[in-house]
């Protein structure tokens, strides 16, 4: 009869924990539905201000018609026919230098926060030869050209604040637009009476204001990026990481130098590829929408394969550290009860399978409380309370249990040795899979060392010896 009580309760125990594993899973739904609403959140500040931003340029273009006639037909029934070709010529710089500062400027909607940025680049371009832009008449016709101009791209041209350009010391009249079918957001100005064989040098000067996401097309032969930022926790995407950087809690500094023989921007950009979007790092989440929107907004299949980027991930996103706490829920749930069923054993006093899952709802809903709090106040500072608030909780509710008001204070204690590792594991992602192992392998070892004189047959209602002493009566 003891020993089908406690498979029984084995079994009633095993249901609490399927019951558990289904609140775990709701209360997981709900995180996953709060990142839907940041991200709606993002959009939704996206399109009243502006959104992630791609900078391509300066590049300059020149517009220019072909004209001939052709003949078709022979004799009386000979014909001359008007034709005419219109074509763009381009050239991307030979060195680009870009150097600015892009501060965190947060904007809030609702609840939900999210990261800009404002600041000032400023351009220099250099073309050592105009030779590209030079026409040559493909029918021997008539050829005629416009007078060169510069253009420079971004994702939103909402985020241009102020534009300032020069040719030397002269300054050119900036208009909206640039003139390019693949390009359609940004600015261009003309360059009159520009002489093609001798060298070019044009300064830009931008103020502008983006979100969460920065990158830059190394459209030149050779291109030199420096930025700096007040944000301390930068995520370098694109396709080439910085050749130095410096990041500390008053922000980082980052430095690039790539040239044409380890980039196919400046052919892309040639090809009139569309901007792409920045790689965000797939580990800090919501990459999906700066990408498609970027480079799927002219509905092409080509972009630009190569930008310098950086990303203002926030590194303890209380919807990304809840999600986490989550997925080592169920963990800590199960080893919660071995605890309680070791103190049961230990103690002689039996606990009831509703007290069990009384302790399991107070260790699940502390996940639901550290999600609500984390919305309005730090991870940390959430987790601390939540975690007190189970603690105290389990300390109360484990006297009564127990029996006894030391046995209690034991219980809480050894749960918040669990809270402590699990905000451990959290705080160090990289070494995360180390302190998860050594804690299973410690909480086994001490499950094991406590429980070695105990005589597991005799809690089944029958003792180790019951084998042999049978066999002996059969002789």
């Amino acid at each position: 009869m003891q020993s089908k009580a406690l498979w029984w309760k084995l079994l009633i125990l095993g249901g609490v924990t399927l019951l558990l594993l289904m609140v775990l899973m709701r209360i997981g739904w709900l995180v996953d539905e709060r990142q839907q609403r940041q991200r709606a959140a993002e959009a939704s500040v996206a399109l009243a201000q502006a959104g992630p931003q791609v900078l391509l340029g300066p590049v300059l273009q020149r517009s220019c018609t072909e004209e001939w006639e052709s003949v078709s037909g022979t004799g009386k029934e000979q014909t001359r026919n008007a034709e005419r070709r219109d074509f763009v010529l381009s050239a991307v710089p030979a060195e680009l230098g870009v150097n600015g500062t892009l501060n965190q400027e947060q904007r809030e909607r609702g609840l939900f926060k999210v990261n800009g940025y404002a600041g000032e680049l400023a351009l220099q371009a250099r073309w050592a030869s105009l030779g590209a832009l030079v026409p040559v008449a493909e029918h021997k016709g008539r050829l005629s050209c416009e007078d060169p101009r510069v253009m420079v791209a971004v994702s939103d041209a909402r985020g241009l604040r102020a534009v300032t350009l020069k040719r030397g010391a002269e300054p050119l009249a900036v208009r909206p637009g640039t003139r390019h079918g693949s390009y359609p957001h940004g600015l261009h100005a003309v360059l009159p009476d520009q002489s093609l064989d001798q060298p070019l040098t044009l300064t830009v000067a931008i103020k502008l204001i983006g979100m969460t996401d920065f990158g830059i097309v190394p459209a030149a032969s050779a291109t030199q990026v420096k930025l700096r930022s007040n944000w301390p926790h930068p995520s370098f995407g694109g396709r080439f990481l910085p050749m130095s950087k410096r990041i500390d809690d008053s922000g980082f500094e980052a430095q690039w130098q790539v040239t044409e023989l380890a980039t196919t921007a400046p052919r892309d950009v040639l090809a009139g590829f569309a901007l792409p979007g920045v790689a965000r790092d797939p580990d800090v989440g919501q990459a999906a929408y700066a990408s498609a929107r970027v480079a799927g907004q002219e509905g092409r299949a080509e972009v630009v394969a190569d930008t310098l980027a950086f990303s203002m991930i926030d590194p303890v996103n209380p919807y990304v550290m809840s999600d986490r706490a989550i997925k080592y829920g169920l963990m800590f749930i199960v080893l919660t009860f071995v605890s309680v069923g070791l103190l049961e054993l230990l103690s002689g006093r039996r606990v009831h399978p509703v007290q069990y899952l009384l302790v399991g709802l107070a260790m699940t809903l502390f996940f639901l409380l550290l999600l609500s709090l984390s919305e309005h106040l730090s991870f940390s500072l959430s987790y601390v309370l939540a975690a007190g608030a189970a603690v105290g909780l389990l300390t109360f509710y484990g006297t009564s249990m127990l029996g006894a008001a030391w046995r209690g204070l034991g219980f809480g204690t050894m749960v918040a040795v669990l809270y402590g590792a699990l905000y451990l594991l959290l705080s160090l992602e990289t070494a995360s899979l180390l302190v998860g192992a050594t804690l299973l392998f410690a909480v086994l070892a001490a499950v094991m060392a406590l429980t070695r004189r105990i005589d597991w047959y005799a809690l089944g209602g029958r003792t180790a010896d019951l084998p042999a002493a049978a066999s002996a009566g059969t002789r």
